[in-house]
């Protein structure tokens, strides 16, 4: 009887740690104060989204701008795009999944304002990476109403 409490206290444990660990979601905006402008540069450039609404599992870094998988799972993730028009320049940002492109959402208004959106359900593997990178001559607009963001959580693990 002892051996078979012991195995399933064990037991007990090893699920607590399990739902524990399935409890990821994150949710941010680019700008933690202010308003500007991010872009153009002439290269894809990385974007990092400061301000921090959730981040439950702390699988997102608010310093580097990356989602790291805590864990073997299949996640889901949205982004929202927002700029100023221009005769020259679009708003676009993309998607990466371990530096390789998935989607990208890109709007060109020659003038008033551009918004534009993406997502995808990915299936990832633990220390798998994803974030948003500006596309390169494409520029960005963020202010306290918080314009841009970048969404993501665990739907199941795997």
């Amino acid at each position: 009887i002892k051996t078979k409490a012991n195995i399933t206290e064990k037991q007990v444990e090893a699920l607590r740690k399990d739902r524990e660990v399935s409890k990821v979601a994150f949710s941010t905006s680019l700008l933690a104060s202010g308003s500007g402008d991010i872009g153009p540069f002439n290269t894809h450039t990385n974007l990092i989204f400061k301000n921090v609404f959730e981040n439950i599992g702390n699988a997102y870094n608010p310093h580097t701008g990356l989602f790291t998988a805590p864990v073997r799972g299949v996640y889901h993730f949205e982004f929202y795009i927002h700029g100023h028009g221009h005769p020259s320049r679009a708003s676009g940002a993309t998607l990466m999944k371990n530096g390789q492109k998935i989607c990208l959402a890109y709007e060109y208004q020659t003038n008033g304002t551009a918004a534009s959106s993406n997502g995808a359900t990915l299936l990832l593997e633990v220390g798998d990476v994803v974030f948003l990178r500006l596309f390169a001559n494409t520029w960005i607009y963020d202010s306290t109403n918080h314009h841009n963001t970048f969404s993501g959580h665990l739907l199941f693990t795997m």
